[in-house]
């Protein structure tokens, strides 16, 4: 083992360590499973727009105990993603009372006809 461990470059511990933890990654793999098909089962039923923060108020109204950042991550490996709908924000906002501003200058901002030819 340590000539191996030599060879790919990596600590005895870190071998040990992977080793000693397999059956908890195949049962954390197998549950997340399980979540990935409760959760497209609600994206289903919401015809795709639920996202992260709505899918995890459905799973707690079932009564399951889920934390959002796993909701995430399931969800990114699965490649769901809600609707995001995008607000229009009015930057400005005339009041319609004002008077107009004068044209002190005058200038005529009229186009003159532009031919393909005449350079700018």
């Amino acid at each position: 083992m340590k000539r191996l461990c030599t060879i790919l470059n990596i600590a005895h511990s870190s071998f040990y360590y992977w080793r000693r933890t397999a059956e908890d990654r195949a049962a954390r793999q197998a549950a997340d499973t399980r979540l990935a098909a409760r959760i497209r089962a609600v994206h289903r039923e919401s015809d795709g727009t639920y996202g992260v923060p709505r899918i995890i108020a459905e799973l707690r109204d079932d009564g399951e105990r889920i934390n959002h950042k796993r909701i995430a991550r399931v969800m990114r490996s699965i490649g769901l993603a809600g609707v995001r709908l995008r607000r229009r924000h009015r930057t400005t906002v005339a009041y319609p009372a004002a008077a107009k501003t004068p044209d002190l200058i005058s200038r005529d901002f009229t186009a003159q006809e532009v031919t393909p030819w005449t350079r700018w």
